[in-house]
């Protein structure tokens, strides 16, 4: 079909005026349609609405790919619309332990997709850091309150994770001889910085 043809399909059946040029741009990827511009357009190319997006990384995109509407998605996390549309648009999440677990069921998110979905990336980074390098007990409410994880599974994954990094220091002061601080140092920094997609692989995933 056409840019023109497909124009055409969603004036028709849907009521949308849309320019040929528009459709163009969305195939570039130039712009993106709405949430009813891309439900009309999965309609006249008789696909689903997840089938003419790329990975989607934002909540809308997760949404959208699921052929959701915001207040539906609202509703079954048991959010007023309108709260949840504010945080959808600004790319924080603040909702409450068990609605960020019913958001990651409903949509369907992994825990990875979830902290990039909700924009919590840098502030999980921030927890395991101090989790690991002091008492990682302590961090395991903070983490639960980020993370739609469930405790037991969250501290045996902490756990770990201090357990390695203190293992990795001395094993690191042990070896360095004369430099065993400096390269000490460096292996802490070099685990640090590589903490989240540690935490990934010890937390397999699972939402």
């Amino acid at each position: 079909m056409a840019p023109g043809h497909v124009a055409y399909g969603l004036r028709a059946q849907y009521g949308l005026v849309v320019a040929p040029e528009t459709v163009m741009a969305w195939e570039r990827g130039e712009i993106s349609p709405s949430s009813a511009e891309l439900t009309a357009l999965a309609g006249v190319l008789w696909c689903a609405p997840g089938e003419l997006l790329a990975e989607p990384v934002t909540l809308r995109e997760h949404r959208m790919a699921r052929g959701l509407g915001a207040d539906e998605l609202a509703r079954r996390i048991g959010l007023e619309t309108s709260s949840y549309q504010k945080m959808e648009d600004t790319g924080r999440w603040k909702g409450n332990e068990r609605q960020s677990a019913a958001l990651a069921t409903v949509l369907g998110l992994t825990l990875a997709q979830f902290v990039t979905a909700t924009g919590k990336h840098e502030e999980l980074a921030e927890l395991l850091r101090s989790a690991v390098t002091t008492r990682w007990q302590a961090y395991v409410k903070p983490l639960g309150k980020l993370l739609p994880i469930p405790k037991q599974h969250l501290e045996r994954v902490l756990e770990q994770l201090h357990g390695d990094y203190q293992s990795r220091m001395v094993a690191t002061l042990s070896w360095g001889g004369g430099q065993g601080e400096a390269a000490s140092g460096d292996a802490g920094r070099e685990f640090l910085t590589g903490i989240v997609d540690r935490f990934w692989q010890l937390a397999g995933g699972a939402a």
